[in-house]
């Protein structure tokens, strides 16, 4: 007997407590044997490892925090997310690509190199947005958001309100142009022809 394939829903936003209630609602509308649970940033404990490095292992750039999260995400893909699609359950990822990608756009890295670097991640079935208040997730600093922002934002001469400020609007233009078709990140209509 053939068991049908689960389904991924992603979950994104900027703060962590909202990430973790929109991923346990997603899961309360499914039945409970076809739950496979929330997947959670730093399931590989990378990060937390870097915690307790404290100032030993210096201050990170964000492309190298973004690389250490396309790590930490290809650990949860192969031990969490990928085992329970394939045992026809339904598995939340809080946050996931879309996050990443927009906390890399806010502080000014390439679209391009974003893009393939989170290449090997499987589109999501669902997607949802959390959209809460900007100013908590600053604060929280066990949250993506606030381990991203650690220590390289004042070195940089940035605020960390700032990049969280980038990251929603990313974020919200991503969602809206799925909603229109175009692809995130892009400008081009669905419909424009190539010259």
């Amino acid at each position: 007997m053939r068991v049908k394939r689960g389904r991924l829903i992603a979950v994104d936003g900027i703060d962590g407590a909202a990430l973790l209630e929109s991923a346990r609602d997603a899961l309360a509308g499914i039945s409970r044997p076809l739950r496979g649970g929330v997947s959670r940033w730093d399931a590989s404990g990378v990060f937390q490892e870097l915690a307790m490095a404290d100032g030993e292992a210096g201050i990170l750039s964000p492309r190298t925090l973004l690389l250490l999260y396309a790590a930490d995400l290809a650990f949860r893909l192969r031990w969490e997310i990928r085992p329970a699609i394939d045992e026809g359950r339904t598995i939340v990822a809080a946050p996931y690509v879309d996050t990443a990608v927009a906390f890399g756009r806010a502080v000014g890295l390439p679209s391009a190199w974003l893009a393939n670097l989170f290449r090997f991640a499987p589109t999501p079935a669902d997607r949802c947005l959390t959209d809460a208040a900007a100013a908590r997730a600053g604060c929280d600093r066990d949250s993506f958001v606030g381990v991203m922002c650690a220590g390289w934002a004042d070195r940089a001469g940035v605020t960390r309100e700032h990049v969280i400020h980038e990251m929603v609007r990313h974020l919200r233009a991503d969602q809206k142009r799925r909603r229109r078709g175009t692809r995130p990140g892009s400008r081009r209509s669905p419909t424009a022809r190539r010259g």
